[in-house]
């Protein structure tokens, strides 16, 4: 079967779950194109390994048990550390040394667990930074997330951000995004607009500025209507397959019901453009050279960027990638489109 994109999965720090997920109950997870076990040690350390026992194979994320900062395989009772070395064997004297399994190394950070991922297990390139409005500050409402599974590459999703024409056309917005700067390095990306958010009350001017890290992480700051912040993480699950979270806090309004609501609806409406573009990310032909017009935004630049973060090589055997064949989809536009979004509202979530 033909790749459905040219590009592998990226390297950089991807969300992988939050606190509450990694508990001393070891857990399947399943990013990067690999079987994974997340679990948490006796001393609170959150680790994200690869699942199999080197020794026969057993899933750890089905059984497994922790013991103290240790792992204990349900096949045979082999431990291995957060390091994944080989501790003890239950019924040997000796250890294997040779019985490794591989860590991705995690940290918990703006209220989430993020992993490093590399196909060369090389170590992180760089550090993601604190956001004080995810932190509980007072000024600052409770965290509300959307979780979203899309059948797209990390890279095709993210180059809507420099799409700006694309607001008019599959949102239906009167005003698109004005770009004033697009500024890229490695692993930053910055990203400086203006926007008209029509109101009752007449047009309102506002900002949309993003600054990304690397593929997996964006902090999207919106002001105008309310002051908003969007700490949008898209992992991978295989290359083709990716798993989008968004988590949003808004700058408080006086009292908590009005923040709230004003919060809601803006989840709504980001919620409704995400269910909008997903079957174009799903049916589209990823083009190797598009045929831009004089007024398209950045997209080459934006490629160029991308491009530094996979280790592996990128095909050039074709210059259209198109996607599969999908009969349960056919149907599937912009104006009717659905998407299965998890809604968290961490103050209290709705019913």
């Amino acid at each position: 079967m033909e790749n459905r994109y040219p590009f592998p999965i990226p390297f950089g720090w991807f969300c992988v779950g939050y606190p509450e997920d990694f508990t001393t109950q070891p857990k399947a997870l399943y990013y990067f194109g690999r079987h994974l076990v997340a679990w948490r040690d006796a001393e609170g350390v959150a680790h994200l390994q690869d699942a199999f026992c080197p020794h026969l194979g057993a899933h750890l994320g089905h059984g497994a048990t922790v013991d103290g900062c240790e792992i204990v395989c349900p096949f045979h009772g082999w431990r291995y550390d957060g390091a994944g070395t080989n501790t003890s064997i239950p019924y040997s004297e000796r250890v294997n040394r040779k019985a490794r399994i591989r860590t991705l190394p995690a940290l918990e950070r703006n209220g989430m667990v993020l992993a490093w991922y590399h196909p060369d297990d090389e170590a992180p390139m760089w550090d993601v930074p604190e956001v004080p409005e995810l932190a509980g500050h007072e000024d600052w409402s409770p965290v509300m997330r959307t979780e979203y599974a899309i059948d797209a590459s990390v890279q095709e999703m993210a180059e809507n951000s420099v799409d700006s024409a694309h607001f008019r056309y599959v949102h239906n917005t009167a005003e698109v995004p004005e770009l004033e700067e697009y500024t890229t390095g490695f692993p930053e990306a910055v990203m400086r607009s203006t926007q008209k958010f029509p109101t009752p009350r007449g047009v309102m001017e506002g900002r949309i500025d993003t600054h990304a890290w690397g593929p997996g992480i964006s902090l999207i700051n919106f002001s105008g209507i309310v002051d908003t912040v969007n700490y949008a993480c898209t992992t991978p699950i295989e290359a083709d397959r990716c798993i989008v979270r968004f988590n949003f806090v808004f700058r408080t309004m006086g009292d908590e019901k009005t923040t709230r609501n004003v919060g809601r609806a803006f989840v709504a409406e980001v919620d409704k453009q995400v269910k909008e573009d997903r079957p174009i990310w799903e049916h589209k032909a990823h083009l190797v050279r598009p045929a831009l017009a004089d007024n398209d935004g950045p997209f080459m630049k934006f490629r160029a960027w991308a491009a530094q973060f996979y280790a592996e090589p990128v095909g050039d055997e074709r210059l259209v990638y198109p996607p599969p064949f999908w009969p349960d989809r056919l149907d599937d536009a912009p104006a009717k489109a659905t998407a299965s979004a998890r809604y968290t509202d961490l103050e209290s979530p709705p019913s």
